[in-house]
């Protein structure tokens, strides 16, 4: 075996700028593996961060287009008709929908969220930004932590106080090192005194929380936005384990808050968290393979290269195939000679194609997390092994049919072609 990794070495050291290039296709198609697999995980660590945030015993209830309607706006074709009702929001989930759902055994709390766009200044300083509605309960039910002052309370969200929290990153737009504790700041007509501060919290979604203000939902339905429905809600649950049969009663609670009959007209959609990773893993298995597929065909090119490279190496070395043979080489001794070679040149693009794209998935990750996302830098070992495993597979497919043509020469012809 010694002797035929000296030969191998030889045969690979003797030309670099051909070894290279005979294991890029390998590199960069193992390398986008490696990545999309981290990049994957980097994904997950940021989406487990965003259901800690809301509880990993909650239940999401949104608002949602009934099924009737969207076949009703759908074309004989399947695609949605440019109607006027599509663009038509949602308002049938209200503050009364969160009280009676909170009523329900297993149901610990709920609370009720909307959202809107605003000027928010203070001083010489303006921002447009979301400000982000939702009753008291929420900051029992939320994860994130008021870093200074406190949370709103029951009372002010009935009376329609006009008090905010600020989201870390505007607090500090605002007010730098001082307290801003007290401060009063404009949103859009109205003037809100700040309460508290929430500590770093991160991306959530397509939105930044760090730049968010926080307010009463009654002030934001009734002051700022002049609506009376919600965008969202949220239970938190006493046993998790009940949260699909829970999740059953709060759909009953809301059909007969919005007398609808049949679930097809349903105007809503009750998630667990459960539910909502199980959707985003089935969409996330769906873009892996479909990149690892894209990868697969630079492993193919990479291959057809390797085996080309091969035919070359065969045709310069024929005089030494020939002398070899003639001086007692066997068959197999010919064919282990080239297969090794074609295997350790696959699998050193292997070693690279991993370095870079984990130095990929780490520059990514550096990338999310500068933008406030919890993306954490993952390479995942299982997929080194098979992006390692693959590429030696490919040596082995790939340099077989090269290797068994230079094992096949006669001696005599291949010294006469020499």
């Amino acid at each position: 075996m010694s002797t035929y990794l000296k030969q191998v070495k030889r045969g690979i050291s003797s030309n670099p700028s051909r070894t290279i290039l005979t294991t890029l296709g390998i590199m960069i198609g193992i390398g986008t593996v490696v990545l999309v697999l981290s990049a994957g995980e980097g994904f997950k660590s940021y989406i487990n961060a965003q259901v800690d945030a809301f509880g990993s015993n909650t239940v999401i209830i949104q608002t949602s287009v009934p099924a009737s309607t969207k076949s009703r706006n759908s074309g004989s074709d399947g695609s949605a008709n440019n109607s006027a009702s599509n663009a038509v929001p949602i308002t049938t989930l209200k503050n009364r929908d969160v009280l009676d759902m909170r009523s329900l055994p297993n149901v610990k709390n709920s609370y009720g969220a909307a959202l809107g766009q605003k000027v928010v200044s203070y001083g010489n300083i303006s921002k447009n930004t979301f400000i982000f509605g939702a009753d008291s309960n929420r900051f029992d039910i939320d994860k994130g932590v008021i870093e200074k002052g406190r949370g709103y309370s029951s009372d002010e969200d009935r009376s329609l106080a006009q008090v905010a929290v600020l989201g870390h990153d505007i607090a500090v737009d605002f007010f730098g090192e001082n307290d801003p504790l007290g401060k009063i700041i404009r949103v859009g007509e109205y003037n809100f005194e700040v309460i508290g501060t929430y500590a770093r919290r991160g991306s959530f979604g397509f939105s930044n929380d760090d730049e968010q203000v926080f307010i009463p939902i009654t002030t934001l339905q009734k002051k700022i936005l002049g609506v009376d429905y919600l965008f969202y809600a949220v239970a938190e649950l006493s046993d998790n384990t009940k949260a699909d049969a829970t999740s059953l009663d709060i759909a009953d609670v809301l059909r007969r808050n919005h007398y609808i009959q049949d679930p097809a007209k349903d105007d809503f959609k009750v998630q667990t968290q459960a539910q909502s990773l199980d959707t985003f893993n089935t969409i996330l298995r769906a873009v892996t393979f479909l990149l690892i597929a894209i990868a697969a065909i630079s492993l193919l090119v990479g291959g057809v290269g390797v085996m080309n490279i091969m035919y070359v190496v065969v045709t310069e070395r024929i005089g030494e195939i020939g002398l070899k043979k003639a001086l007692g080489a066997k068959y197999n001794d010919i064919l282990y000679e080239f297969l090794i070679e074609a295997v350790l040149l696959t699998l050193l693009g292997g070693v690279v194609g991993v370095l870079g794209g984990a130095a990929g998935a780490f520059l990514i990750s550096k990338v999310a997390q500068s933008f406030g996302f919890a993306w954490a830098f993952v390479v995942p070992l299982w997929g080194v092994v098979m992006a390692i495993s693959v590429s030696m597979i490919i040596g082995i497919i790939f340099g077989v049919f090269p290797a068994r043509n230079a094992a096949r020469m006669d001696p005599i012809q291949a010294l006469n072609k020499e």
